[in-house]
């Protein structure tokens, strides 16, 4: 799912190209993208585009007379930007917005349609769309220590909680778990004032290193390949391949369609993380350590084996 990195570098594209220009008209491919009735869609054309902006990991389009419309890209919800007119991709295809400058097209490559479009009037309605989220780059550090201990969670669980922290998802948490050195699944409620300390400099961290490595990969162009696995990162993704810091094989436990990822040396003092499902089949047989675990395999290379699932591109 795009996350705020990658919002905020698909809205430093756009702008050049939408602000300004009339939304001629949307033609919609999918009968599950247009998700509200009242405005109609059709309201919304021939309105002048007057701003952009993101709320979590929304983008927002401003239209002239307070209409907006409120896009939600879900998990495999992508932008492309063509010549005006372009036609709307038959398999993945889910709208296209035909501006004064350009067509942007709306795609999703997933059986299951989850991206949505939302057409609003006013900046009351649109209000409606923010789960309340902490802007973690304008956050304080006691402002986020208040957020992250509001409620007992894992971290994990909390960091991408948009009622808590707006626009972090599962991959970027991994990233930022990762470079504060601290476990997926620690309560909030135990975590010391110098680890939230850390958690606090790492989410920054990396969340601004991201956009900037973003920005300068994209130039004057428009991201065209957007991922939740990219080159670089530390552990999301990269399940059994070495850990960019220890060389420790990466690390990973499932959770209903997620997976995180980590290092047990960096993260977790060498203790292997309880996968749900498998841990509940092996009960005792569940390794503990990564050295029980090689012991398991034979003592063969976990790197050589080749990567898991979790490093193939979505």
């Amino acid at each position: 799912m795009p996350e705020l990195p990658d919002v905020t570098v698909y809205l430093d594209a756009l702008a050049p190209r939408l602000v300004g220009a009339t939304l001629e008209r949307v033609r919609v491919a999918s009968p599950f993208l247009v998700r509200s009735v009242d405005p109609p869609l059709a309201d919304a054309f021939g309105r002048e585009i007057t701003g952009l902006r993101r709320i979590g990991k929304r983008i927002v389009v401003a239209l002239a007379d307070d209409v907006f419309l409120v896009v939600h890209l879900m998990i495999a919800g992508r932008l492309r930007w063509r010549e005006r007119g372009a036609k709307i991709p038959g398999k993945l295809g889910l709208a296209a917005f035909d501006v004064t400058r350009g067509t942007l097209l709306l795609t999703e490559a997933s059986t299951r349609k989850r991206a949505s479009l939302h057409v609003v009037r006013g900046e009351a309605a649109l209000r409606d769309f923010d789960p309340g989220g902490l802007e973690v780059m304008d956050t304080n550090l006691a402002t986020f220590a208040a957020a992250l201990r509001r409620e007992r969670h894992t971290v994990k669980r909390s960091l991408t909680d948009p009622r808590i922290f707006a626009g972090i998802g599962n991959a970027y948490s991994d990233e930022i778990l990762h470079a504060a050195r601290l476990s997926p699944v620690v309560m909030t409620d135990r975590l010391s004032d110098d680890e939230v300390v850390r958690l606090h400099e790492a989410t920054r961290a990396t969340l601004v290193g991201w956009i900037d490595r973003l920005r300068r990969e994209t130039g004057d162009g428009f991201p065209e390949h957007v991922t939740a696995f990219r080159e670089g990162m530390a552990v999301h993704g990269r399940y059994r391949q070495p850990c960019p810091v220890c060389g420790a094989p990466v690390q990973r436990i499932r959770h209903a369609e997620n997976e995180s990822n980590y290092c047990a040396t960096c993260q977790t003092a060498g203790k292997l993380l309880a996968d749900r499902s498998l841990s509940r089949l092996l009960k005792a047989d569940w390794p503990r350590t990564l050295e029980e675990l090689e012991e398991r395999r034979g003592g063969t290379d976990p790197v050589r084996r080749g990567p898991g699932r979790g490093s193939r591109a979505p």
